[in-house]
């Protein structure tokens, strides 16, 4: 600082007082300013990054596969409280519910699956979902045993294991308590919670997006950063999806563009007056809903099997005289054999044109991809089952910047570092896995004292004790999966 400013000792009566002068200023003003201003800008720049990633993984989460409109018979497992269970229809409505002691200390076993045979027949179901929380393989053991008890049915459930995150906020929440009424217990099977929520993907919207279980070091940020990036998406998601205007509950409307919680509890209140809606038109009689809202909000919103076809489809109702026209034109062509050019004119852009055209080829697409469930070893129930080498499937919960993890069956995600994700660098572990994607891993090691396990993508790893691998992948988890393990805990 003496050097920029062109201060030395040059032997004169104030050049060692002006030296000391700029010493004192540096270290107790300008060095300060600059520590601060330094760390200030590192931890937006870190703060921006966490939100980041957390978005883009709730964002892969609510657009993952969903199961679809099927009805779904959750288990909610447990050992002396019982497995709470809860069966859901097609349109997600819970139509029973149940609690059976299949475990220790009851051990109940032919009453609880007597049980579930007499839900499963009576409702149709078509999917078994049980949460992932204590007792987990105990009861999937039991949803195994329940499917071969229906050997008579048309098409047999298929089971699945489901996460739990964010169980615990959600029953506490005054909508769990709204849609409780009538049970007969607390926090009810993993229909709709967290089972029914996981697999059938709008129910993810009744859940802060905070307690879902993705991201990173999110107590670390602003909250109010993080919930604008986190509700922001959640509308995108939505939106991107489309919305069933006559089976959406209020939670779900509320994320509509242009309707909010308001007009939301205003739809299904009409709905349920009036019965479901014959066409999107109709949505102009809802209490306070006006012209602008309902501009907002109507290309979301669908309603299949309505008066007007083109009420089932993405495109807007103020498109509908284009839409027709291109419709004419193609006649038993797809529609993207034509000139988008040809419709534009002084109203509808080429933009807008092309995105009718795509909808009109494709009705009614979900940009979502298909329904798959990984399926966990058998005999492969906790950390002390795992053997180094052992090549498993399991589901990625959460990816964060240094890795991702991967829940196998035994109730303790492990850890595959970044550096174990390819044969490759990988700056970002979303370039190789995203939330939700179901992979093969390989186990590097496993400690169950510690609840520590190491996992890798690349399946010719060598395990910890049987060679070196490469990258020091094993190394690498082994300083980090302590840490990274509380992270994951604590979100």
């Amino acid at each position: 600082m003496a050097r920029f400013l062109g201060v030395a000792d040059h032997g004169r009566p104030a050049d060692a007082w002006l030296m000391q002068t700029a010493q004192v200023a540096w270290r107790s003003r300008v060095l300060a300013r600059l520590t601060s201003d330094l760390r200030t800008r590192l931890f937006a720049a870190a703060e921006d990054e966490a939100v980041r990633v957390f978005a883009a993984n709730l964002r892969d989460v609510l657009l993952a596969a969903p199961a679809g409109n099927r009805a779904t018979l959750g288990l909610d497992p447990g050992l002396r409280t019982g497995v709470k269970v809860a069966v859901v229809d097609g349109t997600g409505k819970v139509v029973a519910t149940d609690t059976v002691y299949p475990h220790a200390p009851a051990r109940k076993w032919d009453d609880a699956l007597e049980t579930l045979v007499r839900l499963a027949r009576q409702h149709a179901v078509e999917l078994v979902a049980i949460g992932n929380g204590t007792a987990s393989r105990e009861t999937d053991k039991l949803a195994a045993e329940l499917i071969k008890r229906l050997p008579d049915v048309d098409r047999k459930p298929q089971k699945l294991v489901v996460s739990e995150a964010g169980a615990s906020v959600y029953s506490a929440s005054a909508l769990a308590a709204a849609e409780r009424r009538g049970w007969t217990f607390r926090c009810a099977a993993p229909s709709p919670l967290p089972a029914a929520s996981r697999i059938r993907s709008p129910s993810l919207v009744k859940i802060d997006p905070k307690s879902i279980g993705v991201g990173q070091y999110q107590h670390d940020v602003t909250a109010s950063k993080l919930d604008r990036s986190l509700d922001a998406v959640v509308e995108d998601c939505v939106n991107a999806v489309g919305v069933d205007l006559n089976t959406a509950s209020p939670a779900l409307l509320s994320r509509v563009a242009g309707v909010g919680p308001l007009l939301s509890e205003n739809i299904v209140a009409y709905r349920n007056e009036h019965g479901p809606f014959n066409k999107r038109t109709d949505l102009k009689k809802v209490p306070r809903l006006g012209a602008k809202a309902f501009e907002q909000c109507a290309g979301f919103l669908r309603i299949t099997g309505g008066a007007e076809p083109l009420d089932a489809s993405s495109v807007h109702p103020e498109s509908y005289a284009v839409a027709r026209k291109i419709v004419v034109a193609a006649g038993s062509a797809p529609a993207s054999s034509l000139d988008p050019q040809t419709f534009v004119d002084h109203t509808f852009g080429l933009p807008t044109v092309k995105d009718i055209l795509a909808e009109l080829d494709k009705p009614g697409r979900d940009p979502r991809p298909a329904f798959a469930a990984a399926t966990f070893s058998e005999g492969v129930e906790k950390i002390s089952d795992l053997v180094p080498g052992m090549i498993l499937e399991g589901t990625v919960t959460n990816v964060a910047a240094f890795g991702a993890f991967v829940d196998v069956g035994v109730h303790q995600d492990g850890l595959v570092h970044v550096s174990a994700l390819a044969n490759r660098f990988v700056s970002d572990p979303r370039e190789v896995v995203k939330p939700g994607q179901i992979v093969r891993v390989k186990v590097l090691e496993a400690d169950p004292e510690r609840k520590r396990i190491s996992l890798t993508l690349r399946l010719d790893d060598e395990p910890a004790g049987g060679g070196q691998v490469p990258g020091g992948a094993t190394q690498a988890a082994e300083r980090l999966n302590g840490l990274d393990a509380r992270i994951a805990n604590s979100l």
